[in-house]
């Protein structure tokens, strides 16, 4: 009976041991999931509209912004491609926004593949204007953005070459008005093949935001008091005027 007892308690003490090893290793598959997800991200490969709320965004009394969508194969690999195609043009250009519709974000990192060139039929002076907009409010009412000027990157001029990365904040701050009131803060050189896949993220921390452009260690462009403040709202697709622009691996955390 005692040697009975003995093995029946050693079986009890058995089964407890499993159960608490198995609900550890639960806890500890629990945490690495979550590890991942803060780390990693919600990841969007752009392979299809679906998830997508296209709008233009224009001056008042300009010509709406006609838009061109579609999903193809583009050096390589799937990509969402969206052309602006710009009626008459205002001061500041007119903006396309693809709005991610489950995305949320206020602090974090956003980092995407882009492509960019003007359109055929684009006008004299379009740069090819591609990038990512955050913290966009009320179906793009207002939002803090960063683009790239493609063809400005590797431009004989000097100056030129100085206006390739922009920080951008609509509605109140648009390219022209940062440039003429505080020139060479809101803008940056940074070297660029238009058309190209080009790797940018954006780092946002309170009123603070750095992009940094095909993995460098360092940003290209630092703004440290970001229009809106610290403000919270989605990640759009960012697109500039007559421009012919293409996303691939969007990933938010």
């Amino acid at each position: 009976m005692d040697r009975l007892k003995l093995r029946c308690v050693a079986l009890t003490m058995l089964a407890y041991l499993l159960v608490a090893v198995s609900a550890q290793v639960s806890r500890a598959k629990t945490l690495e999931d979550d590890h991942k997800t803060r780390t990693q991200g919600s990841m969007l490969p752009l392979n299809s509209m679906d998830g997508l709320e296209l709008l233009g965004v224009n001056e008042p009394g300009a010509e709406p912004v006609k838009i061109q969508t579609e999903v193809i194969s583009y050096h390589g690999r799937r990509a969402v491609r969206i052309v602006n195609i710009e009626g008459q043009r205002a001061q500041t250009g007119a903006d396309v926004l693809a709005i991610v519709k489950t995305s949320d974000f206020k602090d974090g990192t956003i980092v995407a593949e882009v492509a960019g060139v003007p359109r055929k039929e684009a006008k004299p002076g379009t740069r090819g204007f591609v990038g990512i907009a955050f913290r966009v409010q009320d179906h793009g009412s207002h939002y803090e953005a960063f683009y790239l000027r493609m063809t400005n990157g590797r431009s004989d001029d000097q100056l030129q070459r100085n206006h390739s990365a922009q920080y951008v904040s609509h509605p109140d701050f648009p390219w022209k008005r940062l440039r003429d009131e505080n020139p060479g803060t809101y803008e940056s050189y940074v070297d660029l093949d238009a058309g190209a896949w080009t790797r940018i993220k954006i780092v946002v921390s309170g009123n603070k935001a750095q992009l940094y452009v095909n993995g460098a260690d360092q940003p290209c462009l630092i703004v440290n008091d970001l229009k809106l403040g610290e403000t919270q709202g989605q990640v759009a697709l960012w697109t500039g005027s007559d421009t012919d622009a293409y996303f691939s691996n969007l990933t938010i955390r």
